[in-house]
Order: structure tokens, then C-alpha cells, then sequence
């Protein structure tokens, strides 16, 4: 993408309302533009780093055996009291009335819907396990929405839930999901920890959260260097984990994604049962998984940055390398400059190309904002040696090659991609 064909509209300054890395970063990057308070549009580039992380979940989603459905963000309130969450539901669940006088909520989570749905199609043991999920906006009516779209309004989220014929089945649901989620955020390139959870107001009986390890995190969690045990502070102090101190370490987290048990809490209420081998009808066990998109990218930019802007890990990248050409109004150096843009594209690579007639330190500040893990920079003096500048975004490290060839890391990529 050519930088002067792209919409991505850059700060200089740190917005004042804006009070974590990721939420300045997002907003000065030209990721991200407020509509309202915990409400944005996604910009170009900030839509193509959703869109990679959306593609990683989806394809592990497929990979599990789960079928991608989308229900609606509109609800009515009739399935939301049938469970009873309607009145238990504080202020977050936002509430409408339709010209009928109707009521409706703007959905914070599916449970409901989807349960709906499973006892509408299915009546027999022989038809589970089923596995449904979707990637779609939710509505929370957050009190004070803050720190960008870690703590926003309208948020996308992945919603998975998981229907068995029996508890045994059921843990094999959640397990298979557990697995998923650690593939996903592995893939992401994300430093992230498994933590215990309470299962607040989705109900059911275990509960676990998948907390990206960032200093700006809202949970101060504790885990073992060396084995499984991690949970956050409040309930380390309540309970007896019996690993060494010594092997203990706290971290902030922020919580990207969650997997719940529910059991029947769901389907008994609302009725979803399905006949068993003995002639019984008994509620189908359920579980539910969920994985928040925009979190997502935002803590991965809290676990990524530094004071000149974002690092992305390589697997969230939108464009793996950003091209600049410092002299637009040198015919040769542009003549080279555009030839790369098109052969590194060739080779399969994302390329964003400044090809703006702009200063040579705004080109570089720009790009460092960004955070493309690598950098070739194309000028006059390079091109009468033949050569292009190369930087690596993250170790900050700087070379020359013969313009053309690629960093040794790249060219592997390249090699592996044909």
C-alpha cells in the first residue's frame, strides 16, 4: 500500500484524554477515531491489524471442529428471562423498546441466543457435541469506559459455545477450546499466562483467563516460574497454592480471553434438552468461550512498544516491511524505490510504501510510530553505492545491503512462502 493512496492520519502529539500506551499509540497511529465515549471507527490500519487477529481465531476455531454462525446484536428481552439475567443484569445491559413497546437488549454476549437456537434444532444425544461461534460486535454499558478499546462500549468479540451430551463430554469440549486459545495466542506472538477465574456473571462451575502480560494490566497476577499454578493476587492470598516462593513471580495482566464450564445453567432453564440412549430428555452441557478482538490488539501493543511508538510481534503485523523513499523528487531513487515496493510484493510480502513528498525525519518518525518490524529506507547517497538502508523495528538494529536483497530473516520467509 502506497502511503499516498492510504488513509492513515497521524498525530504528533500524545491525544490528553488519552491515559495508557495503547490507547495513544492506536489514536496517534491513525488506528483508531472516537464517535463517542467507549465508542470508535476503526481506520485502515487499524482494521487490518483486527482483521489478522479475527483470521488467526477463525481458522483455530475451524481447526477445532467449531461452525461459525452470527446472531443477532439485537435480543429480546423474552430469552434474557428465561435464564433470569434480565433482572439480575445491572445498568451494563443496554435496554430498547421497539415502536411496539417491546423490549430488547443490544447484546453483551450470546448464551441466550444460541441456546435458543440449539433447542429449536436439536432433540437427540446422537446429534452432539455441537460447537457454534461467531466474531461480531457486543454492546456493555460501561459506567466510564476508559483506556481506549481495552474498556470501550462497543467491542468485537469471538463467542464460542460448546453443547454435550454429558459432564465427561463437556470437559472435553473445554479442553479442546483450552488448546485452541493457546494456539491462537502463540500464533499472535503474545507473552500470556492461564490463570484461575471466577465466573462473575456468565455463571457456571470453572472458569480460566488467558491474561496478556503487560505493565499497564488491570490484574496483578501470580504464578509460578516453572509450573501451571498462576491466579490473580486476591486469590493467592485466600489459598494455599504450595509452590515455593522462591518459584513465584507477579506480573499485571490484561484479560484477552476467557473459558467457562456452565453446565446446565443455560439449557435447564431454557428447556435445551435432547434424549438420551434410556428414553430420558436431560439438559445438554455447555460451555462458553470467549476471545476479545479489540483487547487484543490493544494489549498486544501494551506488551509491545517503546518511546517512539508500537512494535508489532511479527505475526500481528499489517505490513512486514515499510519502504521509504527520502528523495521522491529524484527520478532515480524513485525509479528503485518503486521497483522494490513491487518485487518485495511479489515475493509475498505486505509492503506500506511512503511515497509522500515529505521530510526525511518525519518519514522515519512516522514509520517507527507504526511499527513495522523492518524498515528499508532508499536515498541518494545508498543508491550512488547501490545499497538500501535496513533497520529492525524491535532490536533497533541498522545494516546496509546491496539494493534488493532481503535480511536474512525475510529472505527465509520468502524462501518458505514459494
Amino acid at each position: 500500500m502506497k502511503l499516498s493512496q492510504y488513509f492513515m492520519p497521524t498525530l504528533r502529539e500524545n491525544p490528553a484524554d488519552a491515559q495508557v500506551p495503547s490507547h495513544r499509540l492506536m489514536l496517534r497511529a491513525g488506528m483508531l477515531r472516537p464517535v463517542a465515549s467507549g465508542v470508535y471507527t476503526w481506520l485502515p490500519f487499524g482494521l487490518k491489524v483486527r482483521e489478522i487477529v479475527a483470521k488467526v481465531v477463525r481458522e483455530e476455531m475451524d481447526a477445532s471442529g467449531a461452525n461459525e454462525i452470527f446472531m443477532p446484536m439485537v435480543q429480546p428481552a423474552s430469552l434474557w428471562q428465561e435464564t433470569g439475567r434480565w433482572d439480575k443484569m445491572d445498568a451494563e445491559l443496554c435496554r430498547i423498546k421497539d415502536r411496539h413497546d417491546n423490549n430488547f437488549c443490544l447484546g453483551p454476549t450470546h448464551e441466550e441466543v444460541v441456546t435458543d437456537v440449539v433447542r429449536k434444532s436439536l432433540s437427540s444425544y446422537k446429534q452432539l457435541p455441537v460447537m457454534l461461534y461467531q466474531i461480531q460486535s457486543k454492546f456493555r454499558d460501561e459506567v466510564r469506559p476508559r483506556f481506549g478499546v481495552m474498556r470501550g462500549r462497543e467491542f468485537m468479540m469471538k463467542d464460542c459455545y460448546s453443547f454435550d451430551v454429558d459432564e465427561e463430554a463437556a470437559m472435553n469440549s473445554y479442553n479442546t477450546m483450552k488448546d485452541a486459545y493457546h494456539r491462537i495466542f502463540k500464533r499472535l506472538g503474545l507473552d500470556y499466562r492461564v490463570v484461575k477465574a471466577d465466573s462473575g456473571a456468565i455463571g457456571g462451575d470453572l472458569s480460566e483467563e488467558f491474561q496478556v502480560i503487560a505493565e499497564t494490566g488491570e490484574d496483578e497476577l501470580v504464578f509460578d516460574k516453572e509450573g501451571d499454578y498462576a491466579v490473580n493476587v486476591e486469590k493467592h492470598d485466600a489459598e494455599t497454592c504450595g509452590v515455593p516462593a522462591e518459584r513465584l513471580e507477579t506480573k499485571r495482566g490484561i484479560e484477552v480471553g476467557n473459558i467457562f464450564y456452565l453446565g446446565d445453567t443455560y439449557s435447564k432453564p431454557m428447556k435445551a434438552v435432547v434424549k438420551h440412549s434410556d428414553g430420558t430428555e436431560r439438559p445438554a452441557i455447555m460451555g462458553c468461550y470467549g476471545i476479545g478482538i479489540c483487547r487484543t490488539v490493544a494489549a498486544a501493543i501494551e506488551q509491545n512498544h517503546d518511546e517512539n511508538g508500537i512494535i508489532w510481534p511479527e505475526e500481528m503485523a499489517p505490513y512486514q516491511i515499510g519502504l521509504m523513499n527520502l528523495r521522491v523528487s529524484d527520478d532515480t531513487c524513485t525509479e528503485i524505490a518503486d521497483k522494490l515496493y513491487d518485487s518485495f510484493r511479489a515475493l509475498g510480502f505486505d509492503v506500506l510504501y511512503d511515497d509522500r513528498d515529505e521530510p526525511a525525519g518525519a518519514k522515519f518518525t512516522s514509520m517507527d510510530l507504526v511499527g513495522l518490524p523492518w524498515q528499508c529506507t532508499i536515498g541518494p547517497r545508498g543508491v550512488k553505492e547501490g545499497k538500501a538502508e535496513w533497520k529492525n523495528r524491535k532490536t533497533d538494529e541498522r545494516f546496509e545491503l546491496p539494493i534488493g536483497e532481503l535480511p536474512d530473516a525475510l529472505q527465509a520467509k520468502a524462501k518458505a512462502a514459494a
